[in-house]
């Protein structure tokens, strides 16, 4: 059970928690081997001792010193101990002429260290993992609808719903890339995804973190065309469609070459999954964090633009109804471009996981199919145009001649 709840800790995407340092699972690992080889120096440095007596030895646990027979040794709670509970219980051993004798009480006792995990909790985790695996696989279903549908139809075909489809295929992306890393991570309950080291591994965490930015990224660019708009200056030229796609495609590459180039010469140490007090996840952290709060900003201009061009004393009649459709569509997607994000960015780590597993994980996953609704479903123009292509098939099929099929037009995309 405890690769799948590592696995689903190790998954979330969202920028606090996969910018901690390290979960305790992986900790608790890390620590014990930290003081495993402390043990054996000290072992080392001890050099010819006595052979009188019970040896220094460790014990998978605790480094026990050299004892005289008859002694009593005793050691506190390991220190590592205190990532999952705070004891301050003891374990002791004695020193026979036949050596050390089992540690008493046990650790699990006296320390107070559960040996299994709760069932309920169990249960929680395997619930979370079941809503955000259905969550990613609708999303990754309908928005690849979408882009068909947006590919499709040649009256679609404009600057705005360019942006809509890369912003689309880049959630489709992340929704894969939660698959891969689950399935090559987390795959076997013999895996310890702490200490594995493998080519596929590393690649699907490259694979992860690269279209994790670049969802972060295309929700910038949506953000910047939207004030494009509001501002009109936005001319749908190629070079802007260009830069837009170098912004959202091309800088993550950047930095995830350059934190790929940091990890194999600097830290190329498991699967590159876990970042310990590195100062190379700036690679990645520092950009993700920048263009949530850029785009948080960007919001607010849009939000502000918006009041002012919707006074009724300056608003023209002519493009009225081009700003309120602008108004509805900002307003219900403030939640998908970093508000709740800029929330979590001050929050401290692992503050309520629970909390974060159903918020950043089960609504998170949901996320894309959202975006879908939003961008291209409740879309008139989509709308009409399927409605209008449903009209041309039935005539086509069945000979039946809509009155609407003749007179309609579609309307010219802003």
């Amino acid at each position: 059970m405890s690769h799948l709840i590592g696995g689903i800790l190790l998954s979330l995407w969202l920028p606090q928690t996969v910018f901690s340092s390290l979960h305790p699972e992986c900790e608790f690992i890390f620590q014990l081997e930290r003081e495993e080889r402390l043990c054996h120096q000290f072992i080392a440095e001890l050099g010819n001792t006595s052979s009188e007596g019970c040896q220094p030895f460790w014990d998978a646990v605790a480094c026990w010193p050299h004892a005289a027979v008859g002694e009593t040794v005793e050691r506190g709670c390991p220190a590592v101990f205190s990532l999952f509970r705070n004891n301050t219980g003891s374990v002791s051993r004695n020193c026979t002429s036949g050596g050390w004798t089992r540690a008493f009480p046990p650790y699990h006792i006296a320390c107070s260290v559960d040996d299994d995990i709760p069932e309920t909790e169990q249960s929680y985790f395997a619930t979370v993992k079941m809503i955000y695996t259905v969550g990613y696989s609708i999303s990754l279903a309908v928005l690849a609808v979408a882009v068909f549908i947006l590919l499709l139809f040649r009256r679609l075909r404009c600057a705005r719903n360019f942006i809509h489809i890369q912003l689309f295929i880049s959630f489709i992306l992340k929704a894969v890339a939660v698959f891969i890393k689950d399935a090559t991570l987390f795959s076997s309950e013999d895996t310890n995804h702490c200490t594995l080291s493998t080519f596929a591994c590393k690649a699907s965490v490259v694979f992860c973190h690269y279209c994790v930015m670049s969802n972060f990224f295309w929700l910038l660019v949506e953000a910047l065309y939207l004030n494009s708009l509001l501002l009109s200056s936005f001319y749908h030229s190629r070079p802007c469609l260009w830069g837009f796609s170098l912004l959202g495609w091309g800088v993550p590459v950047l930095f995830i070459v350059m934190w790929i180039g940091s990890r194999v010469y600097f830290e190329d140490t498991e699967c590159w999954d876990i970042n310990e007090d590195s100062p190379y996840w700036w690679i990645i952290k520092g950009p993700i964090v920048v263009s949530i709060a850029v785009n948080f900003l960007l919001l607010m201009n849009i939000i502000r633009i918006l009041i002012q061009k919707l006074n009724p004393r300056l608003i023209h009649f002519n493009n009225s109804s081009q700003y309120r459709r602008l108004t509805k569509s900002t307003l219900l997607l403030i939640p998908l471009f970093g508000t709740h994000y800029m929330v979590f960015n001050f929050l401290p780590e692992y503050f309520n996981v629970n909390l974060r597993l159903c918020i950043e994980l089960c609504m998170g996953s949901f996320q894309g199919l959202l975006v879908a609704i939003l961008y291209c479903f409740l879309n008139k123009e989509v709308q009409k145009e399927v409605h209008m292509q449903w009209l041309r098939w039935l005539e086509r099929s069945y000979g039946v001649v809509s009155p609407a099929a003749k007179c309609s037009q579609m309307d010219t995309p802003f």
